[in-house]
């Protein structure tokens, strides 16, 4: 899909439907003239409901949509008839996407699952007809209630990609290049930086018919949590990912101080990603001597497991798909 196709962000103004009111009216026969009341209560108006579609990977198909509103509940009717609820709206979102109050920031709910209904904004409630207020000490009433009314919200829905392995590094890094070699997915590969402008998500296989989905993220740079660079639009994707998996290149200049970088931009996010498993990558093993590889060993950070790979002549693909498996299932 081309990249001005992945749309992770949408706002909209959502309105759920107002109730319908209730409804005054007394019973009248040939042989009652003066009947009791009988008003319906006036129906729900209809919810905004977000739907999880594990079919969807993107909000595209909500892009070019600003205004979205349920219909309103009717209103009750004679012989106690209720009014019908208003119908519903439901959205259907990629799994992983939050919905945000654009004015506090706040979370208002997330949706994970496919097919998992959580209502986004409540109808307004219907209003009583008259013969729910009858009592035995006012047997005529001669009124209801009016119909509640419904929500009316601006929202911001933003998509989180949801994978087992997200990869983080710097520009051309080669992230996309490693996703490429060990999965399906084709994402454009060049030399230079900023080639990978959205998310791409890859299928990996691994031993036993067993599989893992890999999310190549746009590259950082530092201050990216100041928005800097692509800045937050991709740090959010990083939040949903299992094990985050660092790759440097092993012609970096300094390799711990590049990682260090990358741990400070996460944290500077949003510090539970240091809670994440994690692992480090040392890329394009093929274009120095193995010489190179041994002195640069105690440049490298102490507290991750490291593995050497190229995604050119697959050397050290196997032993990076083990240690991510064993990480995924810790």
């Amino acid at each position: 899909m081309a990249d001005q196709n992945f749309v992770d962000y949408v706002k909209i103004m959502f309105r759920s439907g107002h109730g319908g009111a209730g409804f005054v009216h007394f019973f009248r026969s040939k042989g009652t003239p003066k009947g009791g009341p009988d008003g319906g209560n006036g129906g729900r108006g209809g919810h905004i409901v977000l739907k999880g579609n594990s079919n969807l990977w993107t909000l595209l198909h909500l892009k070019y949509r600003k205004h979205i509103f349920a219909k309103d509940g009717e209103k009750g009717g004679e012989n106690n008839c209720t009014g019908a609820d208003g119908e519903d709206v439901v959205v259907e979102v990629p799994l992983g996407t939050v919905a945000v109050d654009p004015e506090t920031g706040d979370k208002l709910l997330e949706i994970t699952a496919h097919d998992e209904e959580q209502i986004l904004l409540p109808g307004g409630r219907g209003g009583k007809g008259n013969a729910f207020f009858v009592s035995s000490t006012h047997q005529a009433p001669d009124y209801s209630q009016p119909g509640e009314e419904g929500v009316e919200q601006w929202i911001v829905l933003e998509l989180k990609v949801l994978a087992d392995v997200g990869l983080v590094g710097f520009p051309n890094a080669g992230k996309s290049t490693l996703l490429s070699a060990v999965s399906a997915a084709r994402p454009k590969v060049a030399n230079y930086a900023f080639t990978t402008l959205t998310p791409n998500l890859g299928i990996v296989s691994y031993r036993d018919s067993k599989s893992f989905v890999m999310a190549d993220i746009p590259g950082i740079i530092e201050d990216a949590h100041l928005g800097r660079g692509l800045g937050i639009r991709f740090l959010r994707h990083i939040e949903r990912n299992s094990v985050l998996l660092f790759m440097i290149p092993c012609d970096s200049q300094n390799i711990s101080r590049e990682y260090e970088i990358l741990l400070n931009e996460l944290e500077q996010y949003n510090p539970e990603l240091l809670d994440k498993p994690r692992c480090l990558a040392i890329t394009k093993t093929d274009i120095v001597e193995s010489e190179w590889l041994t002195l640069i060993q105690p440049d490298l950070p102490k507290s991750i497991p490291t593995v050497f790979i190229s995604a050119v002549t697959n050397k050290g693909l196997t032993e990076l798909k083990d240690l991510i498996w064993k990480l995924i299932n810790q």
